[in-house]
């Protein structure tokens, strides 16, 4: 369906540094693979082949002057002791593919099918300092849109760097200079732990394994499906209203009042406790999510921070009964809660946690798959992907009209996006196929009856 017209290795174009440096603790603790975004572009103006060769031309040449300010996405990397991986700078370069369909397809159609076959495939089969940390593929489709997948390697980077090096890259694309405060900062000793003849002052649930399924122990072989959903600002506020009248009843909601993403969250979990509840009220469950931690350590870190930091953090440990019969403020609250407690000391504790893992191979199978192998979550883990640059992100072709995960294939995993407009969001959610109908229906029928009874 799709056809690869080429791939090639794009290189800084001028001389850049050569080191081995190490990664940060916060860079360690994320998995050795690539996640993915796809970028849908309309009206593109590329409608013949030599206007998108020119379109692919511009993509490359200011693919490489990008990767000369940020040169370390060139380079590659290597395991060290303990499961740990180094940065080799070493400008090998990164991969840009090139694709054309020619299956004739709608808006509603590509948003479907695109994720499957339009994110750059990564070779794992060769040794680790012979994977591109970044390959982009764009894609060309009859119906005159244009994709851009992009695969980034996730002990590298996180979100808010990647946003940072894709408007770097759409502006140079349109000729424009780069914005002085994008220029990155590569010291990742800035996430070192800083106290290391002490233990953790936390305990960190974090790392420790997720709840499994009390009563159910087989392995799931059940096909996986994606439940795509779009909010609106009033049916986030709705949501808003009903959890902040909950929590001032308890005297638990936050000065600051609720999020967009907290309450959605809460949202969603309620939902999936209900759609995959088989009997046991009992049966334990938590939210998993990030929190981009740039500005809540002391001192804080800059936005031009190249790296990860954004930490893991979990809810309380709850019953499917509570998230399900409790208000929708209890589950809010939970999620809350988790967010908060991210502030500096409590960052620091993880750091030194981690730093004092011998096994990071170990480590990370045990945070990642512990609930996931061959078996059914009863947890959920939402990723934030709302207000970043992400739809500025134009290369001469316009704005994307949607940005979507490039592929959301693990159980019960969710991402939260702004829709291009900025008016409303968009939420992603992976789960059995079989209940993706009843998660859609019951997610937005749950929205109208908490505002009826305000």
């Amino acid at each position: 369906m799709v056809t690869i017209q080429s791939s090639d290795v794009v290189v800084p174009s001028e001389i850049t540094p050569t080191s081995i440096s190490s990664l940060s603790l916060c860079d360690q603790i994320k998995l050795p693979n690539h996640g993915s975004q796809l970028y849908i572009y309309s009206n593109t103006r590329i409608t013949d082949d030599s206007s998108f060769a020119s379109a692919i031309h511009t993509l490359s040449t200011s693919l490489s002057k990008t990767l000369t300010v940020f040169h370390p996405l060139a380079g590659r990397l290597s395991r060290i002791h303990g499961g740990r991986l180094q940065l080799l700078c070493n400008a090998k370069g990164v991969l840009l593919v090139v694709a054309t369909c020619n299956t004739e397809l709608s808006f509603e159609d590509l948003c479907e099918f695109a994720p499957t076959y339009a994110v750059p495939k990564i070779n794992y089969d060769v040794p680790i300092e012979d994977v591109p940390l970044l390959v982009a593929q764009v894609t060309r489709f009859p119906c005159g849109f244009i994709t851009l997948g992009i695969a980034m390697f996730r002990a590298f980077l996180d979100g808010t760097s990647l946003s940072n090096f894709t408007s770097s890259w759409a502006k140079l694309a349109r000729g424009e200079s780069l914005d002085s405060g994008l220029t990155p900062l590569f010291d990742r000793s800035k996430l070192d732990s800083f106290k290391l003849n002490k233990p953790p002052r936390f305990e960190h649930p974090e790392f420790l394994p997720p709840p499994l399924w009390t009563k159910r122990d087989e392995v799931m072989q059940h096909e996986l499906g994606t439940a795509l959903m779009v909010l609106t600002k009033g049916q986030v506020q709705k949501l808003k209203n009903k959890a902040n009248d909950f929590g001032s009843g308890h005297g638990k909601v936050p000065v600051r009042g609720f999020t967009s993403f907290e309450v959605i969250s809460g949202h969603l979990w309620r939902c999936m406790c209900r759609v995959r509840y088989l009997g046991d009220a009992s049966q334990p469950t938590r939210l998993n999510t990030l929190v981009n931690c740039r500005n809540r350590l002391r001192p804080s870190l800059p936005t031009a921070y190249f790296g990860n930091a954004t930490f893991p953090t979990v809810t309380e440990t709850c019953s499917f009964d509570d998230i399900m019969q409790k208000p929708l403020g209890y589950a809010v609250r939970k999620v809350s809660e988790s967010i908060e407690r991210m502030r500096d000391e409590y960052v620091r504790s993880a750091l030194d946690y981690i730093e004092r893992v011998e096994d990071m191979d170990l480590f990370r199978d045990t945070f990642y798959n512990s609930a996931g192998k061959g078996r059914e979550d009863p947890n959920v883990n939402v990723v934030g992907w709302a207000n970043f640059s992400y739809f500025k992100t134009d290369f001469g072709w316009g704005k994307p009209v949607i940005l979507l995960p490039g592929n959301i294939n693990s159980n019960a995993k969710a991402f939260l996006l702004d829709t291009a407009s900025g008016d409303g969001f968009v939420v992603a959610v992976c789960l059995r196929r079989s209940y993706v109908d009843a998660l859609k229906k019951l997610f937005f029928e749950d929205i109208e009856k908490h505002a009826s009874k305000l």
